[in-house]
């Protein structure tokens, strides 16, 4: 199984959660829908509820802050090193820090971010806490990916602050899309989709063994399928909204059709 014992090197995404108003509620369903046992932990963490699989950290679960007017989101993590320095170098490429860097007790440090096209994401420097320690296979994120309305000054801003290099796959007209990497013949991290105007934020997606009965299940239990389930040359895929608001997407990468496109 894919288990992760050790920090996630700088750059990559290393770890998920969502802000919700009702982490009981978001418990019981993505528990339901994942298989997660949920943990709670103490008051000096804020009601913030780790999702387990195999014993292992899968994803958080977390209150949204005190009196901030926000949806109910899920937030990719990008591993760092420094988390001050990542947030200097945030500024310095155009970008805004929306929480600047603070200690989590003893397990990290972390930010909140925007990149210049308004799409929000967490850096974790990781200490007691490393980040997922399960990953790739069934209720565990397999994908984090970009959509922008913003894509070369996005591209231009991650590479200024993480040094990601791209790798382009699309056409470059109907279908505009990236993997990012650590160097350019490095493997994927992730992926950067262009989607037109509209808010750009970033997609958790998370592994399922099938798509259909996934998608079924998540609108049993209240979530809204927005798109799917539709065939890729990447897998049986499909998107949703949970029940409070928060969009996340669902793969099964064990069902492909079609070839990958080609660089």
């Amino acid at each position: 199984m894919p288990y992760r014992d050790t920090p996630w090197s700088p750059g990559t995404p290393c770890w998920v959660d969502c802000q919700v108003d009702d982490t009981q509620q978001a418990a019981a369903f993505y528990g339901a829908l994942f298989g997660w046992e949920i943990e709670g932990s103490g008051p000096e963490y804020g009601g913030y509820l780790m999702a387990m699989r195999g014993n292992r950290a899968a994803a958080g679960i977390g209150p949204k802050p005190s009196g901030t007017a926000m949806p109910s989101v899920w937030t990719t993590y990008i591993a760092t090193e420094s988390a001050d320095r990542t947030a200097a170098a945030v500024t310095a490429s155009g970008g805004g820090v929306l929480v600047p860097p603070f200690d989590v007790m003893d397990v990290g440090r972390m930010l909140v971010a925007a990149d210049p096209t308004g799409a929000a994401f967490g850096v974790w420097e990781a200490r007691g806490h490393h980040g997922a320690g399960i990953y790739n296979e069934h209720g565990a994120y397999c994908w984090n990916e970009l959509h922008t309305d913003g894509y070369r000054r996005a591209q231009e801003f991650y590479t200024g602050v993480f040094g990601w290099a791209y790798a382009e796959i699309g056409d470059g007209e109907n279908f505009v899309y990236s993997t990012f990497a650590h160097t350019p013949d490095g493997p994927p991290l992730g992926g950067v989709n262009e989607v037109g105007a509209q808010p750009s934020y970033w997609l958790t997606w998370f592994q399922v063994d099938d798509t259909d009965a996934a998608l079924r299940h998540a609108a049993e239990l209240g979530a809204a399928v927005l798109s799917g389930p539709d065939d890729s040359p990447f897998g049986r895929m499909g998107v949703l909204r949970g029940p409070q608001g928060e969009v996340f997407a669902v793969i099964d990468p064990s069902r492909t059709v079609g070839a990958a496109p080609g660089a």
